[in-house]
């Protein structure tokens, strides 16, 4: 025999398959080729200089290895279609005298090849489309655009490895149903299963209890710590719950339209129905896949989006004025107006030298500390604390002179008494007591205070409790060490002001800060340190995170989007070739081809665009849990992830439905047609 005869005959075989190997090979070129770029600019050295590039090129390893994982799952997936619609095929083989072992060279050939057109189209594309990546991915990071080129040897190398690896256990799967099932299972093996499923009630319960607790979950988190806990927990049941659901509500579904006669016993339903029934265990399998590949698509192109259009709202956020001075003291005693006035000076004098003055001053007492808050009480103790992240919160003590005067107010309390305004999490209650310390009886619940960088940052809620003594408020509390011994409490006083320099000058400015406050420490022993931040110079990293999220969401996004269109299109055809014969039955004994399209239709309807409206009730559930995690990213425009998420949502299902009008042509063709080939 020929040597060239396996290479040949597995060529030949997909040539004659092509309308199964092409939308198959394309979704692996585009695998293949996102994994390239995806990598190359995870180690690209231009990309790591950028300002905020080493955020970057970690954030696109971490997508490098979410790639790799589900290319492995959905080429795996995927592939189980192709070989359900060959069985038939390589069963011929078997029965015109070839053995297993001669099937088992065109599977290898048959894999190479595929292997062999994803991997060289996918790096071609992949390296001709690296440098586009590169200048959109820095283009929404505020990056200096470089026209230079670049390939990635070291990335072409491991991407072969990888793909290699996973189109290597896809053929160790055929081959081993090919050893273990005999010639007459094969042949039979597109209609297996073909006895009607039972709607297992324990399973469809349990699904509906596992979804129960994950909406649940999603709906009552109110801490953006918690809420990131619990989300992986949260989408784990979402999966189980939806795959339990659909495996056995489908059935269930199918069986409740059978026993509706009106609905059941006309042309258009009855045939869809029917064939429907019999299949629904793997079609339920099938439409759950296509259902969470959906909602990942919206979460992720949603709240990455949310957060690239709000970087600005959140810098500011994070940031509110564009020069801030932080001097953290030595105790917890109240300052006083001459050391307010000494380093208001200190800034003055800085800003000369820049000839700018100072606009828009804010300048405040703060004394803090992390502590856990159960039903009003607070216990600062570090060792309580880090027991658990349940109920941590971020205490501000804040004087009531400093905030009638930023807020210009005119509130008046009593030694135990006290204003308090939180952040991420609602607080309720009517009195505050620290551990070992004085309460305080809560006569107002502020619906406003000034934005504090210090609590923006913080990824736990906060509490700022405004007192009239910080001596009393802190009495009893000053004494608790921390792990290193120093006290618990940080007293600090905080300047921030802007400027109508440029952002360069800004940057200047804030680095000349350090050299200069080395004198105002040498004389005010009252100071620990002193610290400084400039929006100007923390805005690259934040667009890098955020871009750099946004840039990874639409490139998983799409290949999700591809996997989910490459299972639609697969089940058109499988389903299309197992309803082919009773379409064949039913038009000989006087079905008409109209018939035969508002079947399909009706199929369609009934069944294909439950995924969709499912999806969406997965977002809609997800949106809280969503909502405050991106509170971690300071991200509290509400609205704009609102508008996007729905925006994303109406975007999703316009695709979605052309998609399937375009593949139920491929069914329709199948169907209706007279030879067993597939239509060109």
């Amino acid at each position: 025999m020929s040597r060239l005869f396996y290479p040949k005959f597995a060529f030949n075989s997909i040539k004659k398959n092509k309308k199964l190997y092409i939308p198959y090979i394309l979704t692996s070129v585009l695998w293949v080729m996102m994994y390239y770029i995806i990598n190359a600019l995870s180690i690209s050295p231009f990309v790591k200089n950028l300002k905020g590039g080493s955020f970057v090129c970690e954030l696109l390893g971490y997508g490098g290895g979410v790639m790799l994982v589900f290319s492995l799952i959905f080429l795996f997936y995927t592939s189980s279609f192709l070989s359900k619609r060959r069985n038939k095929e390589y069963a011929l083989y078997n029965i015109l005298g070839m053995n297993k072992k001669n099937i088992a060279h065109i599977l290898l050939w048959d894999t190479i090849i595929t292997f062999g057109i994803s991997i060289i189209i996918g790096l071609l594309l992949g390296t001709v489309f690296l440098k586009i990546a590169e200048l959109f991915l820095v283009n929404i990071i505020n990056g200096e655009i470089n026209y230079s080129l670049y390939i990635s040897w070291e990335t072409i190398l491991t991407t072969i490895l990888f793909f290699g690896a996973i189109f290597i256990l896809i053929l160790l799967k055929a081959l081993f149903k090919i050893k273990i099932t005999n010639p007459i299972e094969l042949l039979h093996s597109e209609s297996s299963g073909e006895k009607p499923p039972k709607a297992n009630f324990i399973l469809g319960i349990l699904g509906f209890i596992t979804l129960i607790v994950a909406y649940y979950l999603a709906l009552t988190v109110q801490n953006p710590l918690k809420a990131l806990s619990l989300f992986f927990i949260a989408v784990a049941l979402v999966i189980i719950g939806t795959y339990l659901i659909f495996i056995s509500g489908s059935v269930l579904l199918c069986k409740i339209l059978q026993k509706n006669k009106s609905y059941y016993y006309k042309s258009s339903h009855f045939i869809s129905v029917s064939s429907m029934v019999y299949r629904m265990k793997r079609n339920g399998a099938g439409l759950a896949s296509i259902c969470i590949l959906a909602t990942m698509v919206l979460v992720m192109i949603s709240s990455t989006s949310s957060l690239y259009f709000g970087a600005k709202d959140a810098i500011i956020e994070r940031y509110p004025r564009q020069l801030s001075l932080q001097f953290k003291m030595k105790d917890t005693k109240a300052t006083s107006d001459s050391f307010i006035k000494e380093i208001d000076s200190f800034a003055v004098k800085e800003c000369d030298k820049f000839n700018t003055t100072m606009e828009n001053k804010l300048h405040y007492q703060m004394i803090e500390s992390g502590g856990k808050l159960i039903n009003g009480a607070f216990d600062l103790d570090p060792n309580n604390v880090t027991n658990s992240m349940e109920n941590i919160y971020q205490l501000y003590l804040v004087p009531l002179e400093d905030y009638n005067r930023v807020l210009n107010k005119s509130e008046t309390l009593k030694q135990n008494e006290a204003l308090v305004y939180s952040t991420r999490v609602e607080f309720l209650e009517n009195t505050i007591t620290f551990k070992g310390g004085n309460s305080f009886n809560v006569v107002k619940h502020l619906d406003e205070f000034w934005s504090s960088s210090s609590a923006a940052m913080s990824i736990i809620p906060s509490l700022f409790i405004v007192v009239p003594d910080l001596e009393y408020a802190t009495f009893g509390i000053n004494s608790i060490p921390d792990f290193k011994g120093n006290a618990i409490l940080n007293n600090s006083i905080f300047i921030s002001f802007d400027t109508d320099l440029s952002e360069e000058q800004q940057t200047e400015l804030y680095n000349a800060f350090p050299y200069s406050s080395e004198a105002i420490l040498r004389q005010n022993d009252t100071i620990a340190s002193i610290d400084f931040e400039c929006r100007a110079s923390e805005e690259a990293d934040f667009f890098a995170l955020y871009g750099g999220l946004f840039f990874i969401g639409i490139i998983l996004s799409l290949l999700f989007i591809s996997a989910a269109v490459l299972i639609i299109y697969y089940k058109q055809i499988v389903e299309g070739y197992e309803d082919k014969n009773r379409f064949e039955i039913m038009q000989k004994v006087g079905m008409t081809k109209r018939e035969i399209k508002k079947s399909i239709n009706s199929q369609l309807l009934t069944v294909f665009f439950i995924p969709l409206i499912v999806s969406g009730m997965h977002l809609a559930f997800s949106f809280p849990i969503i909502k405050n995690i991106l509170l971690m990213f300071n991200l509290s425009n509400i609205g704009l992830f609102a508008i996007t998420t729905v925006i994303s949502f109406i975007v999703f299902g316009l695709f979605y439905a052309l998609v399937y009008r375009i593949t139920s042509s491929f069914y329709y063709n199948i169907v209706s047609s007279k030879d067993d080939t597939l239509p060109l």
